[in-house]
């Protein structure tokens, strides 16, 4: 791929996209790689066998296999037994919890921040009343740009915090949180961990958690996203610093070693198929420039914004209002004064081969808690990637306009 950034060239590697739809919902999942079902297929094809035993194709099937969870770990410059794959992060995320039971003691202290996706929310909310320990809650002052602010949780933490949850990016208002400074915060208790769900940040930006550890690499650290969101197959992976992993208990196996994440949380949960797909997905993100990447998305998403605040009146933006790629990526979501965003989204897909979204996205307790919205009908979100152009969203915003001007 040529090394300036070519959004025609992108595209090719995404069959779906020359379909008539034009897939502006890519934050609830995000087209997959051509390469990638072609890897699926092949290993269903031919090396759809058990791993691990002795015989040739087996052990053929078991490296594709390990060399998927080698890309995981390389892509996110951790080490093998610092990641584990599962299904779907919600999933991660409580075995995780179910993990960290006897770490998390009825004296102890969990903040759990309200910018959250459920996923990241439901289970911890379910282990403090298990472990009948004291939940405290993260949330902003500020109700139309909300963001998680170091001295709101430095106020809310005592010796007694053992667990913080947060997210990188809300994946309604696509605003980035500093987690550098977080976990800079979070560690000021010893002890305390910090799990971050990172599924709405790792489409936009390339992933480092040793980079995000800020050279403290003893604390205890999760990072978690979704593959499906970046371009390849259905499945997650969650890393654990060393740190971290210490204060597990085992979910698996009496018979099996705990040295590593996999052994520890994994359950036999990673698909042989999805997993050996993804060294497809890491070779494609590495021909293209993550730098570029971001540049063309910081175009897309100021085509949309400049025209949502071009009418103030009409519109209402919720989250960064501004198409800094260095304060948001483009997960953009808006209300439309005197029209429910369902109605809003209704007359678009009418009208147009747009597939957006109204809703809370999940999010429920940062829409109705923190922006006071109804969370049933919440918001409009547009969420655009990459392999979105320039040209679609002009014309997006041409529908969008024709819809709140009837």
């Amino acid at each position: 791929m040529a090394a300036t950034f070519d959004v025609n060239a992108v595209r090719q590697h995404f069959p779906a996209l020359s379909q008539k739809t034009v897939y502006f919902e890519n934050a609830g999942g995000s087209q997959i790689l051509k390469e990638v079902v072609d890897t699926i297929s092949d290993y269903l094809l031919g090396n759809n066998v058990q791993l691990g035993a002795s015989y040739a194709k087996s052990k053929e099937s078991t490296k594709l296999f390990d060399d998927g969870c080698k890309a995981v770990a390389k892509y996110v410059n951790a080490s093998q037994d610092e990641v584990v794959i599962g299904p779907s992060t919600t999933q991660l995320f409580r075995n995780l919890s179910l993990a960290l039971y006897d770490y998390i003691t009825p004296d102890s202290e969990i903040i759990v921040s309200k910018l959250d996706h459920e996923a990241n929310i439901a289970c911890w909310v379910q282990l403090a009343k298990y472990r009948g320990c004291t939940l405290k809650w993260w949330g902003s002052d500020n109700k139309t740009n909300p963001q998680l602010d170091c001295n709101d949780l430095r106020n809310l933490m005592t010796e007694k915090t053992r667990l913080v949850t947060c997210t990188h990016v809300s994946n309604v208002l696509g605003t980035i949180n500093d987690i550098k400074a977080i976990a800079k915060t979070v560690h000021e208790v010893q002890g305390a961990l910090l799990c971050v769900d990172a599924v709405a940040f790792a489409p936009h930006r390339a992933v480092d958690v040793k980079d995000l550890e800020v050279d403290l690499a003893s604390l205890g650290r999760t990072y978690s996203f979704s593959w499906y969101k970046l371009f390849g197959p259905h499945m997650a992976s969650m890393y654990a610093s060393k740190a971290a992993q210490k204060h597990l208990s085992t979910l698996g196996h009496f018979f099996k070693p705990t040295n590593t994440l996999e052994y520890l949380l994994g359950l036999a949960a990673a698909n042989y198929e999805l997993t050996a797909s993804i060294p497809a997905v890491v070779h494609y993100l590495e021909s293209v420039p993550w730098d570029d990447i971001s540049k063309h998305e910081e175009k897309l998403q100021a085509i949309l914004l400049d025209y949502l605040k071009s009418k103030p009146e009409v519109f209402k933006i919720w989250g960064e209002p501004r198409a800094d790629r260095a304060k948001r990526v483009p997960v953009i979501s808006f209300t439309v004064k005197g029209r429910s965003s369902k109605e809003v989204v209704d007359q678009i897909e009418v009208n147009s081969d747009y597939g957006c979204r109204w809703g809370a996205m999940y999010s429920n307790r940062l829409v109705e808690d923190i922006m006071g919205l109804d969370p049933i009908d919440g918001v409009c979100r547009v969420s655009l990637v990459h392999y979105n152009t320039e040209e679609e969203v002009r014309g997006y915003v041409k529908v969008l306009d024709e819809v709140v001007s009837s």
